[in-house]
């Protein structure tokens, strides 16, 4: 199996997993804005980034990804990876490539490996945890949406 750094050709795949996830986490309305994406990712000022996995013996065919972002803990005092979306198309799954995303994370980073899981997801709670992976105690995720001044 292959882990790839994504390439701007690779924009149309990773949208469309995108998608494809939000629909297996039931929701069906995500349609993403290729351009924008394509500059987030590919442009002059990149802002995320994101790893290409393909099943052994088939060069070429996108089965899942991992999009992620660099963070820093001040704490730690080095840079660790954001994970904001993994995801193994399901005739994919079962093969190993969730794990060969992650372990080519971790070898990225001196630093931790973080993401959100949603509540009730009981096959990704399963999976992270033969990983040695566990929730964070006593921390709340906030999110905040300031509003732009124009």
């Amino acid at each position: 199996m292959t882990v790839r750094d994504a390439v701007a050709a690779d924009l149309e795949e990773i949208c469309a997993l995108i998608e494809e996830h939000a629909v297996y986490e039931g929701r069906d309305d995500l349609k993403l804005d290729r351009a924008e994406m394509g500059g987030f990712l590919f442009g002059p000022d990149p802002k995320a980034w994101v790893l290409i996995a393909e099943p052994p013996g088939e060069p070429g065919v996108v089965a899942g990804f991992a999009f992620c972002s660099w963070n820093f803990s001040t704490w730690e005092a080095r840079p660790g990876i954001w994970l904001d979306d993994l995801f193994v198309r399901p005739a994919h799954r079962r093969h190993g490539l969730g794990r060969a995303l992650l372990d080519e994370l971790a070898a990225r980073t001196p630093g931790r490996v973080e993401w959100d899981m949603q509540e009730g997801n009981e096959r990704a709670e399963a999976f992270y945890g033969q990983l040695g992976a566990e929730p964070v105690p006593g921390w709340v995720r906030y999110r905040w949406r300031p509003r732009h001044v124009r």
